[in-house]
């Protein structure tokens, strides 16, 4: 099966992160997308994380009902902080008959050479790159790429945050589902 692993804090996930993912699905030969929940993401400082099973839960109410998408706390499980490239040695060797590849936005493409072995990534898997206004896709490292302008919202999972701490709504940015837990158990507050 042709997997599209999405890496993320996902803190919180919201529309825009269902978005890409299901557009992956429908306009590449990828049959899933799994959400790689990152525990500790080693260019972020982890003291705004909230707690990762928590967000693991909320990918899971996010995506519930629909099968060609995956949570996976994969990362959980391995050293910290997590590198793209041990966890996909881990899922390679766990999944033999998957074929996968890694999905990011023009913006984390050309940080991808401060990476941790970032050579044996580009050597052993393909990339599937969103587009982001500003980031212009330069590919000197001769990867295997596909390019897809995804519908882009001008979401992120900080300002998300900071509409949470101003007791502001949050409707509509994440799925309802995600908004009844994060304001049941008071997250982000």
């Amino acid at each position: 099966m042709k997997i599209g692993l999405y890496f993320g804090s996902f803190n919180p996930i919201h529309i825009g992160h269902l978005i890409i993912a299901s557009h992956v699905v429908d306009h590449t030969d990828m049959q899933q997308v799994w959400f790689v929940v990152s525990p500790q993401n080693p260019m972020k400082p982890s003291s705004v994380l909230l707690n990762e099973y928590h967000r693991l839960h909320l990918v899971h109410l996010a995506i519930e009902d629909d099968l060609r998408l995956k949570a996976s706390e994969v990362e959980f499980k391995l050293p910290r902080p997590s590198y793209t490239i041990d966890t996909l040695t881990y899922l390679q060797e766990k999944y033999p008959q998957h074929d996968f590849s890694v999905i990011m936005g023009s913006d984390s493409f050309q940080n991808l050479p401060r990476w941790k072995n970032f050579e044996l990534l580009i050597k052993n898997y393909a990339f599937i790159i969103y587009n982001r206004p500003g980031f212009e896709v330069k590919d000197p490292l001769n990867a295997r790429l596909t390019i897809l302008d995804a519908p882009m919202l001008e979401l992120s999972a900080t300002e998300i945050r900071e509409t949470i701490r101003e007791g502001k709504s949050i409707r509509y940015l994440v799925p309802d589902k995600v908004r009844e837990e994060i304001e049941k158990y008071g997250y982000y507050k």
